[in-house]
Formats: structure tokens, sequence, C-alpha cells
């Protein structure tokens, strides 16, 4: 039986030939014997998992024969393995020597986080992700990106929603939570995790002292704005609880006429019109879903809203951070949250 802080590193892995050896060379030195290393290979051409297997024995590489998604990918390592905590790192990234020992211990550090990341650097001086930030309406970002790396705090705080790039859960919640979401296949999964972990009690965090560089580069493709948009339309429908829904509802109507006419202004209409068509398609197993999710909740609504921001420092909500939209978003998210707290009370 592996001791109650051993780790199994999960890596999923697609077309990562370029990148993986540098990772697996980082994180052999970080090992101990009772932790594991599965590397999901979902259906690479150009010779990943055939690397995989000559870089090291201890090395578990499952094909699973499809591109099944991150999220898909991580529930298959997650199967295959059995350490009490789940690590989860991106095939394109390098953890600093002490990584691993700075998250395993906080495991025992923080007992009531369900969740916790590294801090993500693009390198050694600038913040890839300091933890998810979640507005309101559904729309998440990296926090902190492209600031210099001395602006992470001093100390493990906690978090809104952790970055899947270096993601640590501990078993025992993944499982409770049906881990993640095969259907979102890329975009937001970890977005969704973190949400459904708070709406259960649990808590989220970063351990900043745990650095990990990522190769990031924001991908503004037209397929990139399909999954985000479809899939924060799946958290939100099926997370967020039915007060905080309802007293949304207006927001989230004006919202999506505004993000049209965006779309539109910046070359990504037509992503955003399949979207929408495919959140209503898909609406009957979101409810499902979403009955399922609310079964786990254990915090009142406005607990939950307090992990949510009216912040607008998102890149992608630049044409909303005019003074006109800004400040009328930001009393209307006031004046939802002294209601929830009317209701709580």
């Amino acid at each position: 039986m592996p001791a109650s802080d051993a780790i199994a590193v999960v890596v999923v892995t697609h077309q990562s030939a370029e990148h993986l050896a540098q990772l697996i060379g980082a994180l052999l030195p970080q090992l101990r014997d009772d932790d594991e290393v599965a590397i999901v290979d979902n259906a690479s051409t150009d010779g990943t998992p055939a690397l995989a297997r000559g870089l090291d024995g201890r090395l578990h590489v499952i094909e699973t024969g499809a591109n099944l998604g991150f999220a898909g990918g991580c529930n298959v390592g997650a199967d295959a393995t059995a350490a009490p905590l789940l690590l989860f790192v991106n095939p394109d990234s390098q953890p600093d020597p002490d990584c691993l020992a700075r998250l395993r211990r906080a495991a025992t550090e923080h007992p009531l986080w369900g969740a916790w990341q590294a801090a993500v650097l693009i390198d050694a001086n600038t913040i890839n992700t300091s933890g998810g930030v979640v507005h309101y309406l559904g729309i998440g970002w990296a926090g902190d990106c492209g600031r210099p790396a001395t602006d992470l705090p001093d100390e493990d705080r906690e978090i809104a929603t952790p970055s899947g790039a270096a993601l640590m859960v501990r078993r025992g919640d993944w499982t409770t939570l049906g881990g993640m979401r095969p259907e979102y296949f890329m975009y937001s999964e970890d977005l969704d995790l973190g949400l459904r972990l708070w709406l259960a009690g649990r808590r989220v965090g970063i351990v900043p002292g745990a650095r990990v560089i990522h190769s990031y580069e924001f991908d503004k493709g037209s397929y990139k704005w399909f999954w985000m948009e479809r899939n924060r339309w799946r958290t939100v429908l099926s997370v967020y609880p039915a007060a905080l829904l309802v007293a949304l509802a207006p927001a989230l109507a004006a919202a999506e006429l505004g993000l049209l006419v965006v779309a539109a202004r910046q070359g990504w209409l037509a992503p955003k019109l399949r979207a929408q068509a495919a959140t209503i398609v898909d609406l009957p197993r979101t409810l499902a879903r979403r009955r399922e999710v609310q079964r786990t909740r254990r915090i009142a609504t406005a607990q939950f809203a307090a992990h949510l921001t009216a912040s607008l420092d998102s890149p992608y909500l630049t044409a909303a951070q005019h003074p006109l939209l800004r400040v009328p978003q930001a009393c209307y998210w006031t004046l939802v949250r002294r209601a929830l707290a009317l209701l709580a009370g």
C-alpha cells in the first residue's frame, strides 16, 4: 500500500515528443519508491508512446487509441493508478527540483484542500497563472498572467480554481466528484472541477513555492472559442446553485447579446453560434448533470458566490472594460451578493 502522501503523476500527451523527455528528466529525481507515473497518450503520430517507453521503466504508458481530450486522458490516468494524491502535469512543462516535495507537503499542511496547484510560470521571471479567476458570468482566466514572478504570494493561499497545467487533487475528492468531465474535451475542465470542489465544501489553493515552467501561448484559434463558450455554459448551468442562476439570469442573457457583437467584431462569431447551438442541444444532459452535481453541495449560495468576481481584468473581456460597462456590472454583482447574504441570513 502506498503511503498517504504518495503521488500518482499523470501526463496526458498528444504529439508531445518534443517536450516529454525534458519533463520526465525533471520528474524522475523527485519521485519516491511508492510514487507512480502514468503517461496517457491520446493517439499521437509523432512517436510519443515509443519515446516514453524508452525513457524509464517506471513509466506506465497507456495508449488510448483516440484523442479523448485532456479531461478524458486525466480520467484514464487516474483510473490506472492507486496513489492517494493525483498530480496532473502538462507534457510541455518543467517542474523545479523541489516542486513535488512542496506539493506533497501541502497535503498535510492543508487538510481541507481538495486540490491545489503549483505556481505556473512562462519563464523564471514571468507568471503564467497564480490561480484561476472566475467572473460571475462563468468566464475564467489565468490570474496574474504576464506579471513578474516577484508578485507571487509568499505563503500558500486559497484561489477560486486551479490550473490543470500542474494540478494536485486528493484521490478521495476526485472519486467523490467523478473526476473531470470527459465531454469538456479541452478548456475549462479545471475551472469546472475547482468550482465543484468549493460547492462540495472542499477548498482549493496554490503553493507558490512549488514552481513549474510551462511553454504557454494563448491560442486565439476559432476552435478554442467554441470549447470555451460551450464549456462555460455547461459549468454555469450545472454547478451554479439555483438562487444564483435566478439572480444572474438577466446578466447572462444580456451578456449573450454582447458576446455576439464582440465575436462578430473579433472574427469568432461562427464558433460562438455553434457553442450556443451545442448548449441548447445538450441541455437535457446538462440538466441531468446538474442534478448530480447539486447533490454534492455542502455550502450556502452566498458562500459559493464569494469565489466569483466582478473583475474585468481578463484578456477575454477587454471589450467590456469601458467604465460604462464595468461600473454597472460591478454594481449588479454587489446587489446580487447582498441579496444572497440576506437569503442566507
